[in-house]
């Protein structure tokens, strides 16, 4: 293709030549041409590096005699930076004063329009059949700015692209804002056959910067083609707005030569000759294009660096002036002033404007901060090493026995401490005044006014290192210090507030942001490695670029700040530390206690914490700092940590249930979605569970693996705090590769939510978790779930006490060893409130050890005279490993058994015995109704019976005729009659008649 293209050239310029030569013989009566009338260029380069200087008109047929084409410079000529190449002595000049050049270079740091050359390409990486997403995303674009580039805040993919042909290797450099993981920004270079260049993953993903400050970032080029690519796009998972992306002084170095020198824009200057660059023109001035100095402005306008032109002063109000507190004087009194914000834009004396207030009375200065001590001029100093005060009083030794707590304990703000600075910064980088970032306000800190509304107010705290207390440094805890403070925002617009620390000057991070008016709370980060840290708190009123202070009134106040454990700190107080024995030399002296001891309250002496306990941290004195470990935990050997060795019992209805869950001790993951943002994007959620831990350590890892990529030079410190996540259960968001068009997939926004195993359980409830079992299907299965408890100790703006998580353990045998992880269905992503998660572990290993209880036998049929036993499991089998079957027995047997053949007998007695009553009854009833019909038949015709008291027949008398009755006697009387009989002892059987009563009889 490059040698089509200069053949092409070579064809084009032999055309010109010709028709050129025709021109000439065609036009000799015109005039000579001069050097107003052509302008010269290069021909491309062949193959040996040289070029010709051909003259080439203005218009043609103006004149005549153009000059002859002469051999030019090499291809690699170039000239220095702040000169140019005159192309008619092919020599390099000075460029005049009011313009700049970079010699072999081009820059662009104006950005009231994009510039020629440059463009700004939308797309959707992954478009519906339709083609909607394509069409909303064709309104983003980069947006000039004035002095910067700004990105699109949407989820589109915008590509800034420039192409430039070098003829010999060269670099570009661009400086960039990018403080928001929530936009991807990729930097990567193709050439003039679409090809990526190689890079490596720090030249292709640009880091992170702080809120307001700009980094620099430069990668080599190729000689030939180079089409440059600024890629972003955004990821808006969680609804928030995003900060865009900031781009501004693209210089791109390799060009053969510069032919001319480009002006100043509006607003910059240039003085002198030979310059490689403009200077922004100072407060209150102005200048035009390819000034060489700047005009001041009138009184009563006034302008901002580098403006291209004055404006009217308005009249001074209230959001113009703010209020600070003097130092101390030396009668220990301060007071209020009022200070007009710098720059000063308003004007006074004018109609409608407000003056300064006056001063305010003097009061008396706050105390002194803990750790400090108040001089004779009312000057606070901090106590000497070992001595401890509490701000009020002077600095006094500790006592026998103790050593002094030291740190920092920061809660009146008369003036700003020596370790703190205040500044702000303004997305173009102008600096505002110092004073305007924070200022002091007695029993608080506040920010300050600032330049305008976006700016960010930066206060620092500077933390050299950590240190534990005598009594704490033989702990092998993860704690070495932590940072409390007490805040509260007052907003009326998109404020924002950020808490960031630096470790060790390598890597700014931002820990927590809170959005909106907060109302007054504490929060506290905890700090896991000894490390130089600077702690940030960075306050903008709104993300949007204005001009004017309209959001004056919004603010941030600190109240307290305290960090604990500081290396070379002050002290407010002494605590207690344990003692040699009385028989050393240095009874008096204080020594650290091995790990897991704590300090005995009455001897001061060194106890090792019970069994399953755990020392909190940060408190050794008393028995009480060990805390028992939760249920279903152990404490390891240093009482550091409790947690879990994969095993479990419960005991139920006389049962003891016995678990091994070693099978799920390994790291598994789970993964979410897809989810789809408002526009289509697709992400997923990544858990990555550890159930156990390596006694108690967490194995489960979550790593940003695109944002932070180039931080990876920077050694194991930054590691633990911007790359990677290690936890027990941890997330991160993916965005896969074929659903942005990226070569591979983006991990981000990483984060922990269990660092501390809390305990496991088959209740729901514990230290305050709820397992919330409702919302998983119920569990069918005789075997109880059991409830593993997490939570997360860093607090975050939603969640005060942090994040937790809930892992319920399920036995279902119909699933495998390593089982299934699910979420709620109805909490898709795993948590419904934003707090806490929750998770469900099916699996068949984890239903409890087999015991005896969990089989039955069964006997087999007598045969041969012997008689089998089997085992076999209870169904459904709910149980595994443990006791095995019991092996099939044989035992001898009778065909009859001797129980069966007595009870054989048995019955049969009692049956003969039966059936013998059965027919004596019988037989007597019959006798009986026999010689009651006798006595009927005795009595007269109408019915009438005798008057006698009874009536008999000689024993042994047979009836002469069957009687037969329409109504039988009951069986109850008839069992009465016979009673009656064997008590009277007759020797004949009589029946007790009524004389008030006949029956009706029936001859048969």
């Amino acid at each position: 293709m490059k040698e089509e293209s200069r053949w092409f050239c070579f064809l084009k310029c032999f055309l010109f030549i010709i028709s050129a030569r025709q021109w000439v013989s065609a036009s000799r009566n015109l005039r000579p041409c001069n050097e107003t009338d052509y302008y010269y260029e290069y021909t491309e380069c062949d193959s040996a590096g040289s070029r010709w200087r051909v003259a080439i008109p203005h218009n043609l047929g103006t004149c005549s005699a153009l000059p002859t084409p002469t051999r030019g410079t090499d291809c690699s000529f170039s000239c220095a930076a702040g000169e140019f190449l005159e192309m008619s002595t092919q020599q390099c000049t000075p460029c005049a004063a009011g313009s700049y050049s970079l010699g072999s270079g081009v820059r662009f740091d104006q950005w009231d329009t994009i510039p020629a050359g440059f463009t700004s390409l939308a797309t959707y990486m992954d478009p519906g059949p339709s083609g909607e997403e394509s069409q909303a995303c064709n309104s983003s674009s980069w947006t000039p700015q004035g002095v910067y580039l700004e990105s699109s805040r949407d989820e589109c993919t915008v590509s800034l692209v420039y192409a430039v042909h070098l003829e010999k290797q060269g670099s570009v450099s661009f400086s960039y804002q990018y403080p928001d993981n929530n936009i991807f920004l990729e930097f990567y270079v193709q050439n003039e056959q679409c090809q990526e260049m190689a890079q490596t993953d720090d030249q292709k993903w640009i880091k992170l910067t702080t809120n307001g400050e700009w980094d620099t970032h430069t990668v080599n080029l190729k000689s030939g083609t180079n089409i440059l690519y600024w890629r972003t796009t955004g990821v808006l998972v969680g609804g928030k707005m995003v900060k865009p992306v900031l781009l501004r002084n693209i210089q791109i170095e390799g060009v053969a030569y510069t032919s001319e020198c480009f002006p100043c824009r509006p607003g910059w200057f240039s003085s002198a000759p030979g310059s490689s660059s403009c200077q922004p023109c100072p407060r209150n001035t102005s200048s035009n294009k390819g000034a060489t100095s700047c005009t001041p402005c009138p009184d009563t306008q006034y302008s901002h660096e580098g403006w291209s032109q004055c404006k009217e002063r308005p009249p001074c109000s209230e959001k113009d002036y703010f209020q600070i507190h003097t130092a101390c004087d030396s009668e220990g009194k301060t007071q209020v002033m009022y200070r007009w914000v710098e720059p000063r834009i308003c004007e006074e004396n004018v109609t409608g404007a407000v003056a300064l207030p006056p001063t305010g009375e003097r009061e008396a200065c706050p105390p002194c901060n803990p750790g400090y001590y108040n001089t004779n001029d009312s000057t606070c100093f901090p106590c000497p090493p070992g001595t401890h005060s509490d701000g009020t009083s002077v600095c006094e030794e500790c006592p026998a026995g103790t050593e002094p707590v030291l740190g920092y304990e920061y809660k009146w703000w008369n003036v700003l401490p020596s370790n703190m600075k205040t500044s702000c910064f303004n997305v173009g980088n102008s600096k505002c005044d110092d004073m305007n970032g924070w200022e002091v306000a007695g029993d608080h800190i506040r920010s300050g006014a600032g330049g305008s509304d976006n700016d960010y107010l930066i206060l620092n705290l500077h933390v050299p290192g950590f240190k534990l207390p005598t009594s704490l440094a033989g702990m092998t805890g993860s704690e070495f210090g932590r940072i409390t403070f007490v805040f509260e925002t007052i907003c009326s617009a998109d404020c924002e507030l950020y808490f960031m620390m630096d470790v060790n000057r390598k890597s700014t991070t931002v820990v927590e942001s809170w959005e909106g008016s907060k109302e007054r709370q504490s929060y506290t980060h905890i700090m896991t490695r000894n490390a130089s840290v600077s702690y940030t708190w960075a306050f903008q009123r709104t993300n949007q670029a204005q001009d004017v202070r309209r959001y004056i009134s919004d603010v941030v106040i600190l109240y307290s700040v305290s960090v604990t454990n500081v290396q070379d700190g002050v002290a407010s107080a002494c605590r207690a530390c344990a003692l040699l024995s009385q028989s050393s030399q240095r009874s008096g002296s204080c020594i650290p206690c091995p790990a897991g001891f704590y300090i005995d309250r009455d001897t001061n002496r060194c106890q090792e914490c019970p069994p399953n306990t755990y020392l909190s941290g940060h408190h050794t004195y008393g028995e009480d700092a060990c805390l028992p470990c939760g249920p279903g935990s152990k404490s390891n050997k240093e009482h550091s940590r409790c947690y879990s060795d994969c095993s479990f019992s419960h005991t139920e209805n006389n049962r003891t249930l016995t678990f091994d869950l070693s099978s799920l001790s390994t790291v598994a993951s789970l993964t979410i979605g897809p989810s789809f943002t408002s526009k289509g994007t697709k992400y997923l959620h990544v858990f990555n569970v550890s159930l156990c831990g390596h006694q108690g350590k967490m194995a489960a890892v979550c790593t940003d693996n695109v944002t932070d990529i180039a931080n990876k030079d920077m050694g194991s410190d930054s590691t633990q705090f911007v790359n990677s996540v290690d936890s027990f259960i941890c997330q991160s968001t993916i965005i896969p590769a074929d659903g942005r068009g990226f070569r591979m997939a983006l991990a981000s926004q990483s984060i922990s939510l269990a660092d501390t195993f809390v305990g496991a359980t088959v209740d729901s409830d514990l230290d305050g978790i709820n397992a919330r079992p409702e919302l998983f299907s119920d569990n069918s299965k005789s075997i109880p779930d059991i409830n593993f408890f997490y939570r997360s100790t860093q607090a975050t703006g939603s969640c005060q006490r942090g994040r937790s998580a809930v892992m319920t353990i399920r036995c279902n045998p119909e699933k495998t060893d390593r089982g299934q992880l699910t979420v709620p269905s109805a909490c898709p992503a795993g948590t419904c409130d934003g707090c806490t998660f929750h998770f469900l572990w099916e699996s068949g290993s984890a239903c409890p050890r087999c015991t005896q209880d969990d089989y039955h036998q069964i006997e087999g049929a007598c045969k041969g005279g012997a008689q089998e036993t089997l085992s076999v499991w209870n169904e459904p089998k709910l149980c595994i490993k443990g006791m095995s079957l019991p092996a099939k027995s044989s035992a001898p047997c009778e065909a009859i058994a001797l129980w069966l053949k007595a009870g054989v007998g048995g019955g049969a007695f009692l049956a003969v015995l039966l059936v013998s009553l059965t027919c004596y009854f019988w037989k007597k009833n019959k006798r009986l109704e026999y010689k009651y019909s006798r006595l009927v038949m005795s009595a007269n015709k109408d019915c009438e019976l005798p008057v006698a008291d009874s009536c008999a027949l000689a024993e042994g008398e047979e009836p002469e005729d069957d009687v037969v009755y329409s109504h039988k006697p009951s069986l109850l009387g008839k069992l009465r009659a016979i009673a009656n009989k064997q008590r009277e002892g007759d020797s004949s059987e009589s029946v007790q008649l009524k004389s008030s009563q006949s029956e009706r009889w029936v001859w048969g």
